[in-house]
């Protein structure tokens, strides 16, 4: 270093002596080290020499290159990396002035070294990426969105930019030549935007330039579609179908509903309302809760009262203006076996004639229960056993009838119980009593207690006499059984009597009433010694039926007669 200041002062004060020269080179940038530029020795007209003797070396004005003089040659090599844009920037013209020193003796090269531009910049946008916000439907088509454009170190045609546009079918590119002569590409929109369709649109810009081979820069574009309220909630289902048993209990989850907003923040915030109810009960049955859309029940279901629920759902965001949109739901209420049957006498003929035939009906009865198919389905019978039953008739309606002959005097009433019972599981029963008199009929003729009656009286009795009494039982009722004795007439004694035979009815009497046999006139034993007679007995029915018996009177003799001679 310090001979070399001496040589800088030496050439200042030997200036007179430094003969001047100057000589031109072109070196292309990021050229290959070791690359020749030029043969120095030739090109500056030196006489031949020990170049390394003579010592040919570079002294730099200003910016420096990478380029030195070979020792052993003499030729301007390249010693390192030159960048053109390092050095020059965007100048159109890059030169740089060089001095080459060459000793023994003293001489001084004015050499301009001009460093050749090579495509070895690609374009370069300010970002990587750029985001843009456009609103979905208000952004018309048509509507232009500027873009940054790439910059390009190098110059010239390597430096000439122009822009493409990754494919999209809401995009184009379109390009504008700035007063500065630069490409300036704009954004246009060329279809509308919906935002639940494709919320982020991502498309490249890439910038390529002039060169050859052609280098290219990109830029990321990420679009975001910004949301208005142009969507309604959407059911998953238009129709929602339920079934729910009626003893379901207060609270239990009928069905919950689900509708979506795509749109987004409060436009997508959904309550729920129920609508339309029929019958307008269901409005009292069910109750909706507004942020979840579950449906539950309020109150209590009753299959006899109502089968089938009918109501809307409406589903509504909270946009300005607010979007809804309905659903239905239907539930049906499925039967248990919560009704027991129920049984009604519509008709009761009664008393019933002991005599009636086999099949008379009865009464009528009316079964009916509130339940559905297994669970409403009754049958009927009747207990304790009887001569009654019961038979079908239509559905729901029954008779109770004889099946077998009625006896009065044997039962003359009875009590019975008609039993209903469902086919549900487990099965509900009811009973509803009947109580079903006999009338009586006169079937019963009176019946005396002896077929015979023997009676012993004694002679010279009194008129008025009671000699006997007879019985006759009717087992029949009222008039049917009451009874009225009568005397026939019957033979007289052993042997007929001095005046002939007379009648029994000239003898004795029968009180109608009382069945008490009584003389009418002192009896004779010598007249008559034995005779008999017939009693009827005969009821008031009607046609009146009659029982008879015989009465055996003896007469026993006293000593009332004195012998005779």
């Amino acid at each position: 270093a310090h001979w070399g200041a001496a040589v800088c002062v030496l050439v200042v004060v030997r200036t007179w002596c430094v003969v001047s020269g100057q000589v031109r080179y072109s070196v292309p940038e990021e050229g290959k080290v070791g690359t020749v530029l030029g043969r120095l020795w030739q090109d500056l007209g030196l006489e031949g020499g020990d170049v390394e003797a003579r010592r040919l070396r570079v002294v730099w004005q200003g910016r420096r290159a990478g380029v030195e003089v070979s020792g052993a040659s003499g030729a301007l090599v390249v010693s390192s990396r030159v960048d053109r844009e390092e050095l020059c920037g965007k100048s159109a013209a890059c030169s740089l002035r060089l001095e080459l020193l060459l000793e023994r003796p003293l001489r001084v090269f004015h050499v301009e070294l001009e460093v050749t531009d090579i495509n070895d910049n690609a374009p370069l946008f300010p970002a990587a990426r750029k985001n843009i916000s456009m609103a979905e439907l208000t952004t018309v088509p048509g509507s232009r969105f500027p873009l940054e454009g790439a910059s390009d170190a190098d110059i010239g045609a390597n430096a000439q930019l122009s822009y493409t546009l990754s494919p999209s079918e809401h995009f184009r590119l379109d390009s504008e030549t700035s007063n500065e002569g630069n490409m300036v590409p704009d954004l246009v929109l060329t279809k509308p935007l919906d935002r639940e369709t494709v919320p982020v649109h991502r498309l490249v810009l890439t910038a390529s330039d002039a060169g050859r081979p052609s280098l290219t820069g990109t830029m990321e574009l990420l679009i975001t579609v910004l949301d208005v309220n142009d969507n309604a909630p959407h059911f998953n289902q238009s129709v929602y179908k339920v079934k729910l048993t009626e003893d379901a209990a207060e609270g239990t989850l009928v069905v919950r509903v689900n509708a979506t907003d795509p749109d987004l923040g409060i436009n997508s915030e959904v309550t729920y309302t129920a609508t339309n109810f029929f019958p307008p009960s269901a409005g009292d049955v069910i109750s909706v809760n507004p942020e979840t859309g579950e449906i539950r029940l309020k109150g209590t279901l009753d299959f006899e009262e109502v089968t089938d629920f009918a109501f809307r759902i409406e589903a509504r965001d909270k946009g300005t203006p607010s979007l809804s949109s309905h659903c239905k739901v239907f539930l049906e209420v499925l039967d248990v076996n919560d009704n027991a049957p129920e049984v009604w006498v519509t008709s009761l003929s009664v008393p019933v004639p002991e005599d009636a035939p086999v099949g008379t009906v009865v009464a009528l009865l009316s079964v009916s229960d509130r339940d559905s198919g297994a669970n409403g389905r009754v049958s009927c019978w009747v207990r304790p056993a009887s001569p009654l039953a019961v038979e079908s008739r239509l559905l729901g309606s029954y008779s109770l009838v004889l099946r077998e002959a009625l006896d009065r005097e044997r039962v003359w009433e009875y009590e019975v119980e008609v039993f209903a019972e469902d086919g549900g599981q487990p099965s509900l029963r009811t009973s509803r009593g009947v109580r079903v008199p006999v009338s009586d009929v006169n079937d019963n003729a009176p019946r005396f207690s002896q077929a015979v009656y023997t009676v012993l009286c004694r002679e010279n009795q009194g008129a008025g006499a009671e000699v006997a009494r007879v019985f006759a039982r009717d087992p029949d009722e009222g008039s049917n059984g009451r009874v009225r004795y009568s005397l026939w007439e019957g033979a007289a004694g052993e042997r007929a009597p001095v005046g002939g035979w007379r009648p029994a009815s000239s003898y004795v009497s029968v009180d109608a009433e009382s069945g008490v046999i009584s003389l009418k006139d002192a009896l004779d034993f010598e007249e008559v010694s034995v005779f008999d007679f017939r009693i009827e007995a005969r009821d008031k029915g009607w046609p009146s039926l009659s029982g008879h018996c015989k009465v055996l009177l003896e007469v026993l003799d006293v000593n009332d007669n004195a012998p005779e001679v």
